[in-house]
This record gives C-alpha cells, structure tokens and sequence, in this order.
C-alpha cells in the first residue's frame, strides 16, 4: 500500500507500542492483521508513526503432557484412558497410544486452568512460576508440582519480614558492610535481568538473597523496603502488603508507583573471593584471596599452603592450572 506519507524505520519508535510479544503460531492472525490496519490508519493521516510496534519478541511455547497415535497425530487427553500400569489407550478405537510433551493446547484438552492453581497456591505464586520456568523465548513443559517450590520461597519472605506470632515487621539490628552488599546486588542483577526480560534470573537472584538474609539473621527496614520494590513486580500481592506494613501511618500510594532502588556500583564486586583447589580433579582447600589476584600468584598461594603441602608431600607436581577468581587445579603423580 502507497501513502502520502514516507515510512522510516525511525518512526517505529517515534509513538505507538514499545514491545510486541507475541507467539510465531499468531503472526498472520494477530500481528500481520494489526499491522495492515495500523498502516490504513497511517495512510489516512489518523495515526503518526508508520509501524505499529517499535519491536518484536516471540515467547516460546508452554508444553504439557498429551499422546500420540502411531501416525504421529495427537488425541486430545480426556479420550484416553490410562490403566494402572501406565499404558494409555484411545477410548474411541482400542489402540495403545504414546504419551509425549506438546504444545498446551484447548483442541488437545491438555491446557492447565490457572484457576486451579492460583486456588491452591495463589495468584502470585502462579506469577512466579510462569516467570521462573525459564528464557522468555524457550519452549518450556508446564509441571504443576514445581510450583510449590516458589510458594515455599514467598513464605520465606512473608516469615523474614514478619513475626509468624504477633503480625509485626520484623527489623533486624544495622548491618555490617558484607550484609548490605546482598540488596545492592539483588537490585543490580535483578534490574539487568528485567531488561533482558530474564525474568527467571531475575527471581533466581530474589531467592538467593532471601535465603541468604535469612541465614544472617534478617533485615533492616531500609533493606526490606528496597527489596519489597524488586518484589512487587513478581508477587504484586504480597509486595503490596508488605509495602504498606512498612509504611502504617503514612500515605505514600501503591508500590507499583514506587521507584526502582538505587544501588551501589561498588557494592558489587567482592573484595576477597574464595578459592577452591583441587588436586587430581578433587576438592582438598581452599584459600580466600583478594579478587584481583592473577593466575600465577594464585598458583604460588595455593602451592605454598601448608595443608596442600601435606597433601602432595613426596609427590611431583606434574601441572597447575589456576583461574583467576575461581580455583586451582594441582595435577600430581
């Protein structure tokens, strides 16, 4: 179609959506269909940007148990029937068929209903495990089981804010500069990971700080009020509760309108790592170093420790292979 208006590709992000995702079995019905009228729309003068969406991203598909003929056609689930021992045979022709892994589909009648799960575990575990289930752009199989696995961790997070017994925050005492490096990182990895839309990083990164707040012995109301922000956009339910626990008495709005925490760039980076060091592939120590040693001071540390000195005593040191912030590796005979 001609216009008398010229399209660049600039004017893509010029108005109109930012992002489009969508999956590459809807491109003709929904995506094709937009774009052909957002262009009629363009052409006429009653739209300003000559392409509906600034960016395309297709999210894979979501898998879920179904079977299979011997001519590979699948039967939707509830015509079959599955005997105790496993065997599974189509209801309408007596013949054995295969389970497999495909596409969750309404014609294959193997669709989960959210309902029954948000009813068991709740809306914002239900979240978390979509989110978490892996890269936006991968096919991933749909296990209903896993799901208790994130209920656990928003439990987690309800007892490290809140006392189980009296209903109250819980607010441990001010922490030490290797405590307040956990939320500066979660913010760091977990913003990053949201505009990469990594979204399973990004709670991977939340549970890795729950658990290791928990094992300090909790957090301070500064830091649960930074942490409950990165919360939100996952477990908006519970994050909004929390938000207006830490804020009783005050009107500062929904969480949603709270903005990003700052972080500190410096707080990322360690200023001592541990090392491992293996000898004949095995673990036998480990040293704590500064986190820019090099390769051959490394190899000199490790060698001079009196514990791997025992270990290869009467031994020849055949190679070393030290990595930088990772481990060395002793080869002996």
């Amino acid at each position: 179609m001609h216009g008398p208006k010229s399209r660049r590709a600039s004017d893509a992000g010029a108005g109109g959506v930012d992002l489009y995702i969508g999956g590459a079995e809807h491109a003709v019905l929904h995506l094709l269909y937009a774009r052909f009228w957002h262009k009629v729309l363009f052409d006429l003068g009653h739209v300003s940007t000559a392409e509906p969406f600034a960016k395309l991203f297709h999210q894979g598909l979501i898998t879920s148990h179904a079977f299979q003929r011997d001519d590979r056609s699948l039967v939707p689930i509830d015509e079959v029937d599955v005997a105790a021992d496993g065997t599974a045979v189509e209801r309408a022709t007596g013949r054995e068929v295969k389970p497999i892994v495909a596409k969750m589909s309404k014609s294959l009648k193997n669709v989960v209903n959210p309902d029954d799960v948000i009813q068991e575990f709740g809306a914002d575990t239900f979240r978390l495990y979509e989110m978490y289930m892996g890269p936006l752009d991968a096919s991933k199989p749909w296990n209903t089981d896993d799901t208790i696995g994130l209920y656990r961790f928003l439990q987690r997070v309800w007892r490290l804010a809140i006392d189980v017994t009296t209903g109250e925050l819980r607010s441990a005492a001010p922490a030490d500069d290797e405590v307040e490096k956990r939320p500066h990182r979660t913010i760091g990895r977990g913003g990053a990971a949201i505009g990469r839309r990594a979204t399973n990083t990004a709670i991977a990164a939340m549970i890795e700080f729950v658990n290791a707040a928990t094992s300090s012995g909790g957090l301070t109301r500064d830091q649960l009020d930074r942490f409950v922000r990165i919360l939100a956009p996952f477990a908006p339910h519970m994050g909004e509760e929390l938000w207006h626990k830490l804020g009783a008495g005050s009107d500062r709005g929904s969480v949603a309108h709270a903005a990003w925490p700052e972080y500190d760039e410096a707080m990322l980076h360690d200023s001592e790592v541990e090392i491992v060091v293996q000898i004949l592939g095995k673990v036998r120590a480990k040293l704590v170093v500064p986190a820019d040693t090099d390769a051959e001071a490394l190899e000199a540390l490790a060698l001079e420790s009196e514990k791997v000195q025992e270990l290869i005593a009467g031994k020849t040191v055949r190679k070393v292979i030290a990595v930088p912030g990772r481990l060395v590796n002793i080869v002996v005979s």
